[in-house]
């Protein structure tokens, strides 16, 4: 049995019903949804605010390439466009953290790398994360970190750029 950790992303079109397509789309594997945060453009392009979420599933069937493969299709659905790092899109499902059963999956694979080597910067994937699953931790320089404190680390201006909002995603 493997389970994720997905953070999911959108400012294009009609948001909330982009990170919603995850959630349903995952079905009867969705263990867990973080509420729905509003936060300003991470990596420096000139966009839009998203709506951000996390999600955890489980599922006995996928490994962390399968993750990576189901998280394109979610993606490509909502037709998304890699035309600009860090640039506006539909829709973009990060794989954080995958573990198969009590084993941590990681790779350094330039395709998939496992935990994700920038989550423990990112407050928009902490703050609902931890929301989602309070006693969460992430590994980090081959460190298992509480996420709690990873949050903690971060300038308060990057936390308080995560806003809460009243929209919700409906397992």
């Amino acid at each position: 049995m493997s389970s994720v950790v997905l953070s999911i992303g959108s400012n294009l079109g009609d948001r909330l019903a982009h990170l919603q397509s995850v959630v349903s789309g995952l079905r009867g594997a969705v263990r867990a949804v973080s509420p729905v945060y509003e936060t300003d453009a991470w990596g420096g392009v000139e966009q839009g605010p998203f709506l951000n979420a996390v999600v955890l599933a489980d599922a006995p069937d996928l490994d962390g390439p399968g993750w990576l493969r189901r998280a394109h299709e979610f993606e490509n659905a909502a037709d998304r466009v890699r035309e600009q790092r860090w640039g506006p899109r539909t829709l973009d499902v990060d794989i954080v953290s995958c573990h198969d059963g009590d084993a941590e999956v990681r790779s350094d694979d330039p395709v998939l790398t496992l935990p994700h080597p920038l989550a423990h910067q990112r407050a928009f994937v902490l703050v609902p994360w931890l929301a989602a699953a309070p006693d969460a931790v992430l590994t980090v320089a081959g460190q298992s970190v509480p996420v709690a404190d990873l949050l903690a680390g971060l300038a308060a201006g990057e936390r308080d750029g995560v806003r809460g909002t009243d929209l919700e995603l409906v397992p």
